[in-house]
């Protein structure tokens, strides 16, 4: 029994690795732009939305909590980012963007184009299926 892959599932798998690094080329650019990493502008990203511990900023990146304590960090000396007591529960620290960081993440979300609206090109109806088909895919 043949496990080749087939022609059409071959250029599918192509095209969503060619949309993903279009994606993160982009987005790596726009980070550079700002003198961020594109890890550190994804967090500051994330914080302008909303505070969160950093465990939350790590499960939403797939890495290790330690990074994101160097990413904070980084951020928080470059004056885009603080730490602070969380109000439902003083023992846990939330990282949030201050001021300067929403500004900053604004500027960097501004300047993207493909990765700020890579489904842009499609209808909502067309939105809807390519999610259900990538669900379907991830199970």
């Amino acid at each position: 029994m043949s496990t080749r892959t087939d022609p059409l599932t071959r250029e599918v798998v192509e095209l969503i690795a060619s949309v993903v690094a279009r994606y993160h080329e982009e987005y790596e650019h726009a980070a550079a732009s700002h003198q961020l990493t594109g890890a550190q502008a994804r967090v500051l990203g994330l914080l302008a939305l909303e505070p969160m511990p950093m465990r939350h900023i790590a499960q939403k990146l797939k890495c290790e909590p330690s990074n994101v304590t160097g990413i904070i960090d980084r951020l928080e000396t470059r004056g885009l980012a603080e730490r602070r007591p969380d109000p439902a529960d003083r023992r846990v620290k939330l990282a949030a963007a201050t001021d300067e960081g929403v500004r900053t993440a604004g500027e960097l979300r501004e300047s993207l184009g493909f990765a700020r609206e890579p489904l842009a090109a499609l209808s909502t109806e067309e939105r809807t299926v390519l999610r259900d088909l990538l669900q379907r895919m991830l199970g």
